[in-house]
């Protein structure tokens, strides 16, 4: 009987040490949309991105970006300021199509059908949309 017991512990605990276990690794994503504002953006078209410590802390001093923006992301993502220049049109019409990461940099992929006017600095109707994306990569930036 004893033998039974014995065998039968023995062969719980080598089942139990020969079972799996999942872990799981979160991977972050390439790219995240951290803000897209229909207003507030500078008033020419540019493409900026964010490499430095220095550039990155200063997003940091924003109150919306200061709660998505981690100490870690200074060392280890680039960020992307699209401004899309002066419209009438009451939305952001730039969007980030695809972010795709090749072995020595990163391609950000832009689709822009936002009409822009001449500067009006007296127009109230005069909007200045942009929008800001976090890069998990400090590949350089390549846009098309």
């Amino acid at each position: 009987m004893s033998k039974k017991i014995i065998l039968l512990l023995l062969t719980v605990s080598f089942f139990y040490s020969c079972s799996t276990r999942k872990t799981s690794k979160v991977d972050n994503p390439l790219y995240e949309v951290l803000v897209v504002n229909n207003d507030g953006g500078a008033n020419i078209k540019f493409f900026e991105i964010l490499t430095e410590p220095k550039e990155i802390v200063m997003l940091q001093s924003d109150e919306t970006l200061k709660k998505k923006i981690k100490a870690k992301d200074v060392a280890e993502s680039n960020f992307v300021i699209i401004n899309s220049g002066p419209t009438k049109e009451s939305y952001n019409r730039v969007s980030i199509q695809k972010v795709i990461e090749k072995p020595t940099e990163i391609e950000v992929y832009i689709k822009d059908t936002q009409k822009n006017i001449d500067i009006n600095l007296t127009d109230e109707n005069t909007k200045y949309p942009y929008t800001i994306v976090k890069i998990n990569s400090k590949k350089p930036i390549v846009f098309k």
